[in-house]
């Protein structure tokens, strides 16, 4: 399995996988089915999640039937428990819109939820982050997982996200970190090559390397940036439970009054 999913992650496009993808995990999830994990997102249990990765597949990490990730999970969590998202109905912009959260959204926030992306099939709007077609003091929250690391100029796309923000919206604005976690992020538009850019960036579309100065960019682009370690407030029965990661940072940017 580790092996079939490394493989499909790595060369099959991603707006492909986002739509038959589904199906098959479903059926691969008939011989994970237990009680010893569950998923916060959909609630479907399972005596493990199925492993993730393109080179060295994470064990515990995809729930077969929804498709969440640790990271998803975690943003649902603390969406529930440390924000006013599932309590109220909001303005929201979800830009690269994960298929687990789509219809679970919109349930809640209805035509106030607005998904956008530059290609994805799963998206209302077809955007490019870095020119939002939003006024500005438009939305309550903007979610944004996993989509930096691929753009142009980072600090511009966060820029029109701090721009589209209400005061004191929030965005939810998750990059991956690459061990060892160097201090300052690195790009290097020179590098293009497929390969090289898998081994120096750590996935061949990916165009920088976060380090701990990723908070330092969301303030330059103009927002409150705040780290929350809420992961390690659950205790670990809890954090197994639900295939959460220790130590992962929600980095969490809030727009000025």
């Amino acid at each position: 399995m580790k092996k079939i999913i490394s493989f499909l992650i790595r060369f099959v496009p991603r707006k492909y996988l986002q739509r038959v993808g589904g199906f098959g995990l479903k059926v691969a999830g008939l011989f994970y089915r237990g009680n010893a994990v569950t998923c916060p997102v959909c609630e479907t249990s399972y005596r493990t999640f199925l492993p993730y990765g393109r080179i060295n597949p994470r064990p515990n990490a995809l729930c077969p039937n929804c498709l969440s990730l640790e990271r998803h999970r975690l943003i649902w969590l603390y969406l529930q428990e440390k924000t006013n998202f599932f309590g109220s109905q909001l303005r929201v912009l979800h830009i690269a819109p994960e298929a687990c959260f789509i219809k679970r959204f919109e349930k809640i926030h209805g035509d106030q939820y607005i998904t956008a992306d530059i290609e994805s099939p799963l998206a209302k709007v077809k955007m490019d982050i870095h020119e939002i077609p939003f006024p500005e003091n438009t939305f309550d929250a903007v979610l944004c997982n996993h989509v930096l690391e691929h753009v142009r100029d980072d600090i511009k796309a966060m820029s029109e996200i701090d721009r589209v923000l209400k005061p004191g919206g929030f965005a939810i604005l998750q990059v991956p970190f690459f061990s060892p976690v160097q201090e300052v992020t690195f790009e290097d538009n020179s590098i293009t090559d497929p390969r090289e850019r898998e081994k120096i960036f750590g996935q061949d579309d990916h165009v920088r390397k976060y380090g701990y100065d990723y908070s330092k960019r969301m303030e330059h682009a103009g927002l409150i940036a705040i780290e929350d370690d809420f992961v390690n407030t659950l205790t670990d029965e809890t954090r197994k439970k639900f295939g959460l990661v220790k130590g992962e940072i929600l980095y969490k940017g809030v727009k000025r009054d």
